[in-house]
């Protein structure tokens, strides 16, 4: 017992000696409930364990989630304000992003970009805080999360017709100077996988490896690399560019220290014990807590370690009875018609608040709308709007419903807030119409899954089609739904009929084509033919599966 404690005082004290010495800061950014596009699962849950796995490597964290233009702005400034003189600065982003004529943009979760003109006013480039970094801080690292299919870049390429090209997807390659790490979730060109867990499968590769005692940041992205690839199956390869000029180590492996006095030693174990308590306080799991109480039996947070204990067991008391009832339920469905059984919604953490009114550090109106996002993200909501009106009451009741729970109050609170942001998976169904099926949380036609992929199209004109008489371009199809990075859209229907489109400019005039088809299979056939500047020309189509 002595000795893993000296072992444990050994390691931390080092540990919060190195990070201390050195000026580490944070900027960690999830955007999750997008307004004009489909909600990400992961981006919100990937910047709350980041942020506390930078926080216990001796960041000061700057925190974002779910930031619209305003709040993106406000983010990055803080950060600025900041990072001066910083030893180290990094930088995470999880959400949409997009390329746009080279250059890269994390897109705020209030975004439209209808045309080419939003772009300047409704997204904010990377570079903008990697410029920051690399004018104020000696070693930068940036780690982008934010290569996941992004319908946004579809509508932003069918607005620009012929220029569209210039709208890539995934995120392109961004040159560094000297003394700065990029890391990104794939390949440059290439869009990254959300993951059915809790963490993107790039986010949870960071956060399993990320400050490896002892380890270099080079070496630690070798090791996420590879969790990477074995976890898509080799479909994703995390990409880094770096200019660092020698090994950055965010974990220094811990090293002998001097013997010290009893009254130097009364006041290390004190630093300690606060270290590592401040290390495991935000965590879930009792272990680290018991760990806690059988190394400071007589600590100053162990009435409080005892407490976090008592909510965890209670917390996995509730979830096991309530697979209980669905397993009933699931059983003999006609038992349950005619009862009630649900739990006493009581605070996981006994701590917390009894009374149900907000009060905490959250305005009423920002604690509404982070109420709505996190019922919209189980799927209990439909439509965001800050104010707490019957459609928000009904859908809280929804969700007290589907867990089996008797809520005191449908008033937002922050413990109920707390509660939400726990839940990891869809709560409320998703019921679609008769011929539909649910999809990744949408309702598309029934069969539709089997056009999803990659598809090459080739036009072959019959007709004067300037100086062309033959091309080709790469389509991806999901849920029935076609996109481009060259600016073709449209649907495939589940018999497989082809309506596609595309625009363009030519000589000051605006013109287009028109494909229709259908797809047997692996392979398509059909026609095009132009409209308005392309008028006259005319052919074939070919579709095929890559």
């Amino acid at each position: 017992m002595r000795y893993r404690r000296a072992a444990v005082v050994l390691s931390l004290i080092f540990l919060s000696s190195y990070a201390w010495a050195e000026k580490r800061v944070a900027l960690v950014i999830g955007n999750s409930a997008y307004q004009h596009a489909p909600q990400l699962t992961n981006p919100q849950n990937d910047a709350s364990d980041m942020a506390s796995k930078l926080t216990g490597l001796g960041f000061v964290v700057v925190t974002g989630r779910d930031l619209d233009l305003t709040g993106l702005r406000q983010s990055i400034r803080e950060f600025v304000g900041k990072v001066e003189g910083a030893d180290v600065a990094l930088f995470f982003y999880a959400g949409h992003g997009l390329q746009v004529n080279g250059g890269n943009y994390m897109i705020p979760v209030d975004a439209q970009l209808r045309s080419n003109n939003d772009l300047d006013f409704e997204a904010l480039p990377v570079e903008l805080v990697l410029s920051a970094m690399e004018r104020n801080a000696k070693v930068n690292l940036v780690f982008l999360d934010a290569c996941r299919d992004n319908p946004l870049a579809a509508t932003l390429a069918r607005s620009m017709g012929t220029r569209s090209t210039v709208v890539g997807r995934g995120l392109a390659k961004l040159d560094t100077g000297v003394g700065s790490l990029i890391a990104f979730a794939t390949q440059p060109g290439n869009v990254a996988l959300d993951g059915a867990g809790r963490n993107s499968p790039f986010t949870t590769a960071l956060l399993k490896h990320l400050g490896t005692p002892g380890q270099s940041i080079t070496d630690d992205l070798i090791a996420v690399r590879r969790t990477v690839l074995q976890a898509t199956d080799g479909k994703q390869v995390p990409w880094d560019s770096s200019s660092l000029t020698g090994p950055v180590v965010l974990n220094p492996s811990p090293v002998p220290v001097a013997t010290t006095s009893p009254a130097t030693t009364d006041a290390t174990d004190r630093t300690v014990e606060l270290a590592y308590w401040n290390s495991i306080k935000d965590l879930t799991a009792s272990s680290f807590f018991e760990a806690y109480l059988q190394e400071y039996p007589n600590g100053a947070f162990g009435t409080l370690a005892r407490l976090k204990i008592a909510a965890i067991a209670e917390r996995e008391r509730q979830t096991a009875e309530q697979g209980k009832r669905d397993s009933k339920r699931a059983v003999n469905p006609e038992d349950d018609a005619g009862q009630t059984d649900v739990a006493v919604l009581e605070h996981a953490n006994p701590m917390a608040k009894a009374s149900g009114s907000s009060a905490g550090h959250m305005t009423t109106a920002d604690l509404t709308l982070a109420t709505q996002s996190q019922l919209a993200r189980i799927g209990c909501l439909s439509q965001i709007d800050g104010k707490w009106g019957e459609s928000s009451r009904e859908a809280l009741q929804a969700y007290a419903e589907r867990k089996g729970l008797k809520l005191a109050s449908l008033a937002p609170t922050e413990e109920l807030l707390n509660e939400l942001k726990a839940i990891g998976n869809r709560v409320c169904p998703l019921i679609c119409g008769k011929g539909m099926e649910v999809r990744e949380n949408r309702c598309v036609e029934s069969g539709l899954s089997a056009y999803d992929g990659a598809w090459y199209l080739t036009r072959y004109a019959k007709t004067d089609c300037g100086d062309w008489r033959e091309l080709s371009t790469l389509l991806f199809v999901r849920n029935g739904v076609v996109s481009s990075s060259s600016g073709f859209s449209g649907s495939i229907s589940s018999n497989g009929s082809v309506n596609i489109a595309t625009t363009f400019v030519h000589k000051g005039r605006k013109g287009g084509n028109t494909l229709t088809g259908m797809i047997k299979g692996d392979k398509g056939a059909g026609r095009f033919k132009g409209t308005g500047a392309g008028r006259g020309c005319s052919g074939t189509i070919a579709l095929k599966r890559m």
